[in-house]
């Protein structure tokens, strides 16, 4: 039951700037969570902590350790995080929402724009102090919403850019009395970047650029000769010393010449430097806004993105265009350089893209775009390698789970995607939606070879598949018909009535071919498809009937219904065998627009059941922010899983603020805002809350928290929830778990090492088991020698095969010994052969985990093997000596 968040999938960037650290990690706020996405090997991983709300700027500090992350709120929280452990190690909040932020290039500040202010925060280290963020300076100068800054590469100067039309040259150095701010003047739009120039010659910045909303780009630079009064003073005039003695000192009168004069205003008062501007370029975008872009100091470039989804590639102070693009049509709200120079990252926050483009090349080197509405439901492949999603934006997207990957998108379908299922021979999958299709997608070479449809328009939202996978059955939400496909022809076979309301459930039975449906008419059915004697027994109930499971052995059915009660029936007698009342277990969070307590709230039922893979436990969701985990033999609750702790999502808090309520309603649903920034996923898409009728007003709610659809992986370690925040993934983790099954004094890691040195493999290897300790267990096992193997395997008792055959399944997908674990596992097969089969519903998770692993390792050899083959059979015919 030790399962824990692993990763999410289904939202690769929900909004707010993306950066880049080092030449390799995109780091993307999706919600309030943080994707770290590895571009070498292909991997993404979510950071396993949670904000109160979602994240809006990111800054990753030089060196690539620290993460600075900031929420979109107005209290301004913030977290410090290490990048490596991917953990947080500070927490303050700036009471203000955070503009802007950057790490200095030495590490030892952190640049904060707080509104109209620039907060200079010296970087807390890695040591555990009571409040590690000092104040080092505060800039108030500014008459408008700070947007943007840069440092010098000294870390002694910071260019910042305003909302006020204004640039700003402040200095760290000196008194705060004395030291002004130089203003750059001039532009006509609000500053969205500003950046220092990088002199590769002298190694200072001398040249600076402004880049405003409107599409243009200022060059500044630093005035080279000054004008210094030198009627009394020649160039050449060395320093003197008139002294003139007084009563009470002795006045010391110092001539410079220009030289040294300049020499010594950059030292003492640099931020008072003359700059002058060099010349104006414009994009020539309109009336497109520019609304995003970086600077790169060592190529000296600029990229820009607008707002009709256009991007380009400028090479400075020359203004050349290299690369003049076309994303989407969307806003481009985030871009940005990798450390290198030869990746460019862009972001869209309305469709959920993250693209990173290798310019020299003109080349992708990530393309992943999420569901921008909600996501209705999720299957696991057979080998549980797989992830399908379906959503509202009328998309099936298939995903990788060990990478967290998108790598094939179907967008044939016009509506949407209710349902999807694989096909038992992991090759192909089924997707029902609400435009009247069932799709059947081929996953080899990706796309669409058949389509089922009805003599009249129809809209499905279940969808099942037999075993043998001949028959495709969907139920529709407006006829309250079940429809019957045959898989080889897509002729219709037979259409069963007898529902009286929408069918939301159906699944076939995994051990004969009866089919099992459940309707809003308060009613679970039997259907005989393949002997067509139509319904064959009816489970009536006192509710509407929102979703029907069968248990993985066949020999039990699970249903919901709107009273939160889950109801198990024994399919072969017809007998209710026990009940389940989930009320108060789903209940929690309070939506803004209650006018009642939490504990009252409506809406208290799971619309999602999944049974485990050795059907001793079962999953439940539904409108709230729990997933609850049923014993099903005792009917009690194990565990409650908070999917999310967002406080931007409706329904997180079970009491609400008083004071946020007025007369017109809740604060938040106000709109008293008057900005023509584009809102983006997370506020304007995010959690479709129903389809709006014609002529009625866009529902400004905020997302509610919910799950949509529940499936746990066949091998029976992780599974997936359809989520309003996206697909989570929970697996399990043994890795820091340690569970002793047959402990005493004399089981100790010590007489594990004393057993191996005196030569005891069987020993060694038992006691291993009993320790439950997984670094042990595998060091045994490689101590075995082959020969040993089969007497080794029959000293084993049928307690410990499940932790073996574990220990096996992950030794296939991490160590290069293939021959020797496949020996082993041939090995306990032809000793335990008997056990395994009797008790296949216990082993049943860790058989299929090894499965798994062997069908994956079949496949990469498979593909090793073709392409030597292909490799000698050219090298054969083209005569070259091997």
């Amino acid at each position: 039951m030790n399962f824990r968040f692993q990763n999410l999938l289904g939202a690769p960037y929900r909004g707010g700037n993306a950066v880049i650290s080092g030449d390799s990690l995109l780091l993307s706020p999706t919600g309030n969570r943080i994707v770290a996405t590895d571009l070498i090997h292909s991997r993404s991983i979510t950071f396993p902590f949670e904000a109160a709300s979602d994240l809006s700027r990111l800054a990753v500090s030089d060196d690539g350790r620290l993460l600075f992350a900031a929420d979109s709120t107005d209290k301004g929280r913030v977290f410090l995080i290490s990048v490596l452990s991917r953990a947080v190690l500070h927490r303050t909040t700036f009471k203000k929402p955070v503009s802007a932020a950057r790490f200095s290039p030495d590490g030892a500040f952190i640049a904060v724009g707080l509104g109209k202010l620039i907060q200079i925060w010296r970087c807390p280290g890695f040591k555990k102090e009571f409040f590690p963020f000092h104040l080092e300076r505060t800039f108030a100068d500014f008459s408008a919403t700070v947007t943007s800054f840069d440092w010098s590469p000294d870390s002694n100067f910071l260019l910042a850019g305003s909302k006020d039309l204004t640039m700003r040259l402040l200095s760290l150095k000196g008194k705060r009395s004395e030291n002004k701010p130089f203003l750059f003047l001039g532009h006509r739009e609000p500053i969205v970047g500003a950046f220092f120039s990088l002199d590769k010659k002298t190694g200072t910045s001398n040249r600076a650029y402004s880049v405003s909303r409107d599409g243009a780009i200022f060059t500044w630079d630093l005035v080279e000769n000054m004008d210094v009064d030198s009627d009394h003073v020649s160039p050449d005039t060395e320093d003197q010393n008139l002294d003139a003695d007084g009563d009470d000192n002795n006045l010391i009168i110092k001539f410079e010449s220009p030289t040294r004069k300049r020499k010594q205003m950059e030292e003492d008062e640099p931020s008072k430097l003359p700059w002058r501007l060099r010349k104006k370029d414009f994009f020539m975008q309109a009336p497109a806004r520019l609304t995003a872009c970086d600077y790169h100091r060592e190529l000296d470039m600029v990229v820009v993105g607008f707002s009709n989804g256009v991007f380009g590639l400028y090479q400075m102070p020359d203004f050349v265009c290299l690369h003049l693009l076309s994303i989407s049509r969307e806003k481009i709200t985030t871009a940005a350089f990798n450390r290198a120079g030869n990746w460019l990252l862009f972001g869209c926050a309305k469709l959920g893209q993250l693209l990173v483009w290798e310019w020299r090349s003109e080349s992708y080197v990530l393309k992943q775009q999420g569901h921008y509405f909600d996501v209705n439901c999720v299957a696991y492949s057979p080998d549980s390698q797989l992830l399908a999603t379906g959503a509202d934006d009328n998309k099936v997207k298939v995903w990788t789970v060990s990478s967290g990957f998108c790598f094939i998108t179907f967008s044939e379908h016009t509506n949407a995607v209710t349902a999807v299922h694989f096909m038992a021979n992991n090759h192909s999958l089924l997707s029902a939606s609400l435009d009247g299709t069932v799709r059947a997608w081929d996953l080899f070479r990706y796309r669409n070879f058949r389509t089922f449809t009805t003599p009249s328009p129809r809209q499905f939202v279940s969808l099942a598949a037999d075993q043998s996978g001949e028959v495709i059955c969907a139920g529709t939400l407006d006829s309250f018909e079940i429809f019957v496909w045959s898989m080889k022809t897509g002729r219709l076979l037979d259409v069963l009535s007898g529902h009286e309301g929408p069918v939301h459930g159906l699944m076939f039975s995994p051990i004969n071919a009866v089919l099992a449906s459940s309707s809003w008419d308060k009613t679970v059915r039997l259907w005989d498809v393949f002997e067509g004697k139509g319904s064959i027994e009816t489970f009536t109930h006192n509710h509407d009937v929102l979703t029907v499971v069968y248990r993985p052995d066949g020999k039990q059915l699970a249903c919901s219904t709107l009273d939160g009660l889950i109801h198990f029936w024994d399919p072969l007698d017809g007998v209710l065998m026990y009940t389940i009342e989930g009320r108060r277990d789903i209940s929690g969070g309070r939506r803004m627009t209650d006018r009642r307590s939490a504990a009252n709230s409506a809406g208290r039922y799971f619309t999602s059941l999944c049974y485990s893979a050795d059907g001793s436990f079962i999953l439940a969701g539904g409108n709230s922010r729990f997933v609850c985990m049923y014993d099903v033999a005792e009917q009690v609750l194990i565990k409650r899983f908070q999917i999310t702790h967002n406080l931007s999502l409706d329904g997180v808090l079970d009491f609400l603020n008083s004071k946020n309520m007025t007369e017109a309603g809740p604060l938040d649903l106000i709109d008293d805002t008057d900005s023509d920034i584009e809102d983006g996923i997370d506020t304007q898409t995010r959690g479709k809350l129903g389809q709006n009728l014609p002529g009625s007003m866009q529902n400004r709610g905020r997302p509610v928290a919910r799950t949509k659809c529940l499936r746990i992986a066949p091998t029976g370690r992780s599974w997936a929830a359809a989520t309003t925040e996206g697909v989570l993934l929970y697996s399990v983790d043994d890795s820091f778990v340690f569970d002793p099954t047959d402990l005493d004094m004399d089981v100790t890691p010590e007489k594990v090492e004393e057993a191996l040195a005196d030569d005891q493999k069987q020993r060694a290897l038992l006691l291993s088991l009993r320790l439950n300790e997984d670094s042990l267990i595998k060091k045994c096992i490689f101590a075995v020698s082959p020969l040993d193997v089969p007497a080794v395997c029959s000293s084993v008792p049928f307690k410990y095969l499940q932790r073996l055959i574990e220990a096996f399944a992950d030794l296939l997908e991490s160590c290069p010994h293939l021959e020797f674990i496949l020996q082993w596992c041939q090995e306990l097969c032809k000793v335990h052969g008997h056990y395994i089969q009797r008790n296949s519903r216990a082993l049943l998770p860790a058989l299929k985990s090894l499965q798994k692993a062997i069908t994956k390792l079949h496949q990469d050899l498979a593909d090793t093997c073709s392409s030597n083959e292909y490799l000698l059979r050219y090298l054969c015919s083209s005569g070259t000596k091997v």
